[in-house]
């Protein structure tokens, strides 16, 4: 436990220092804490937009039954919107500029153990930009075009070709990000690299 506060404080404090090194085991904890944390803040941000979206389409079914299917089972409830209705689709701009700016601050809280610890694995820093480049590509492109797509019954030509070219991001994103964990995953160099001694 004691070695649980130790990772997570150096992590903390040492948000500025990209020299030397930090094993798995002084990483992962604080990683995981910052990662859980977004997820979290996500899920409470997400929630009321989605309940929102929920009733208004509930709203709409029992004031216009011959436009909608409600179903009810045992442990379910769906609610089926048959025919064009924008006006019921949420809008998620709030929710796409507060992912934005949560994915800034886990990006700045984890710069430098991301790079602290490639240090550990004989790497350059760098390699942890690749992943960064496609998720800001990806927080600029998609927001705009999901709003589109959510908001149009009929979707030009254009915007399915920028979607695609969005997926085709995403891929390479998760690609990237995949490579940057089996690296972060890895062995820690033995003795002294060119990023110093090993971390104690």
């Amino acid at each position: 436990m004691n070695e649980l506060v130790a990772s997570i404080r150096s992590g903390f404090t040492g948000l500025l220092r990209f020299s030397g090194r930090d094993t798995a085991s002084r990483f992962w904890p604080y990683a995981g804490l910052v990662i859980a944390l977004f997820f979290l803040a996500t899920a409470a941000i997400v929630a009321p937009t989605v309940m929102s979206s929920f009733a208004k389409m509930q709203a709409f079914a029992i004031a216009h039954p011959d436009q909608a299917t409600i179903t009810q089972g045992a442990g379910s409830y769906s609610i089926e919107i048959h025919g064009d209705h924008p006006e019921l689709m949420p809008d998620m701009t709030p929710f796409f500029a507060v992912m934005r700016a949560g994915c800034a601050v886990a990006v700045a809280l984890l710069a430098a153990a991301v790079t602290r610890r490639l240090h550990d694995r004989g790497r350059r820093g760098w390699w942890g930009l690749p992943p960064l480049v496609f998720l800001t590509t990806g927080m600029i492109l998609f927001p705009p075009i999901f709003q589109t797509m959510m908001r149009q019954s009929d979707v030009s030509p254009g915007t399915l070709a920028m979607f695609g070219l969005i997926f085709a991001n995403n891929i390479l994103y998760l690609a990237s990000l995949g490579l940057l964990i089996f690296l972060l995953a890895g062995a820690s160099q033995a003795g002294e690299n060119r990023f110093g001694p090993p971390a104690p």
